[in-house]
């Protein structure tokens, strides 16, 4: 644990080490999970489920939403499309665009993943913050968010 704090003075590096290492330690539980039960990544997961909520979104979206080049969306997009999980579609305001959608086994199978992600997600929080700390921390991290975003900090530049 790298987190220090001293009175009211905060370690911000150390924050920041912490707050990494537990992204990547429960992307990580949630990748084997959603792999051992489903056959999907966490990434995969994500997608899907983005799609599932925002239909008709593109590939800008997605990037916007998860922060990460276009050409990566592409690519994820290109493997759900491999899997028969989505498809693109015309825009038809725009036709240098297409429109992503879920097929049947896509929709299906983030219904299932999404319960499976649930619960392993709860499976790893639960011992670690109780109630109160957690609305704390999910309350603390959402405006966090909120601010990156609304200063279009972080975006990637690709």
């Amino acid at each position: 644990m790298a987190y220090k704090s001293s009175g009211d003075a905060i370690d911000l590096p150390g924050f920041f080490a912490d707050l990494v290492r537990c992204e990547t330690r429960l992307y990580n539980a949630l990748n084997d999970r959603l792999r051992e039960r489903h056959g999907i990544v966490t990434s995969q997961f994500e997608a899907l489920r983005h799609l599932r909520d925002h239909p008709g979104s593109r590939v800008a979206d997605l990037a916007a939403e998860f922060a990460i080049g276009i050409g990566a969306t592409s690519k994820t997009v290109d493997r759900l499309e491999r899997h028969g999980w989505a498809v693109r579609q015309p825009n038809p305001s725009d036709r240098r665009s297409s429109l992503l959608a879920l097929t049947g086994d896509g929709l299906r199978l983030v219904d299932v993943a999404e319960a499976t992600f649930t619960e392993r997600l709860a499976e790893l929080i639960a011992d670690a913050l109780k109630a109160s700390p957690m609305t704390a921390a999910a309350q603390a991290l959402s405006e966090l968010r909120s601010v990156l975003e609304h200063n279009q900090i972080g975006t990637p530049t690709g």
